[in-house]
């Protein structure tokens, strides 16, 4: 009966054990990678002023983004987060290399800006709302009919 004991609170012993063991493991902490940025060993192959948006892509790969006006740059963007048990993300690490053209096609400049350069934005939760008065659309087409005059039509 003595030697059941044993068994049964060595068996016990191994559960805590276990579930201890399981419990420190979900609360390590998992680190997650996303996008892509070159290296700084890439970008100094890049020449500013002799590559072009072809030789750019070829040395360096596909951006993530491209500028918004007439595709004036590159974009490469890259981020580390880490998640501790049931916390939310935390931004570890955040890389974004712009490489910026000129009208004609050739690279002008070359910038690495890191979580240390970025900014908090604050984002509004504030919504335009289209109908003020709660006058519909048709309504307003059709109150409008009488207020013209035909001198308003006229130069």
């Amino acid at each position: 009966m003595a030697a059941l004991s044993r068994a049964g609170s060595g068996a016990a012993r191994g559960l805590v054990l276990l579930a201890l063991v399981l419990s420190l493991a979900a609360c390590t902490a998992r680190m997650r990678n996303h996008g892509y940025t070159p290296s700084d060993a890439d970008l100094a192959a890049l020449q500013v002023g002799v590559d072009t948006r072809e030789s750019v892509i070829e040395a360096v790969g596909s951006p993530a983004g491209y500028g918004v006006l007439r595709e004036s740059g590159y974009y490469y963007l890259s981020a580390r987060t880490r998640t501790w048990g049931p916390r939310e993300p935390e931004f570890v690490d955040r890389q974004l290399v712009a490489i910026s053209f000129t009208e004609a096609g050739r690279v002008s400049n070359i910038e690495r800006f890191t979580l240390r350069d970025g900014n908090v934005v604050a984002l509004s939760r504030r919504v335009t709302v289209s109908n003020v008065k709660g006058v519909s659309f048709l309504r307003q087409l059709l109150g409008n009919l009488g207020r013209f005059q035909a001198s308003d039509f006229l130069d």
